[in-house]
């Protein structure tokens, strides 16, 4: 296995666990009152955000599984 491609597996999955800490730390601002001493119009566009961003990571994520892990290698050695 080539040492670039196991480099690409590795950020692969590693960016998997991201997106469940984005996701996590959107649904904390959103629905914990940890932060109470901000407004809660603040936390629920905070946790929006994270929220959204964790999608869309979700999303990137998705397609750089499909091409790291089930797309083979056209390279001739």
């Amino acid at each position: 296995m080539d040492g670039n491609k196991l480099m690409q597996q590795v950020t692969t999955i590693f960016s998997i666990f991201m997106v469940f800490f984005y996701l996590g730390v959107g649904i904390y601002f959103m629905f914990y009152s940890g932060f109470s001493y901000l407004d809660k119009a603040v936390r629920v566009i905070m946790g929006s955000a994270f929220i959204f961003y964790g999608i869309y990571r979700a999303y990137r994520a998705y397609v750089k599984i499909i091409e790291v892990f089930f797309t083979k290698d056209n390279e001739e050695e």
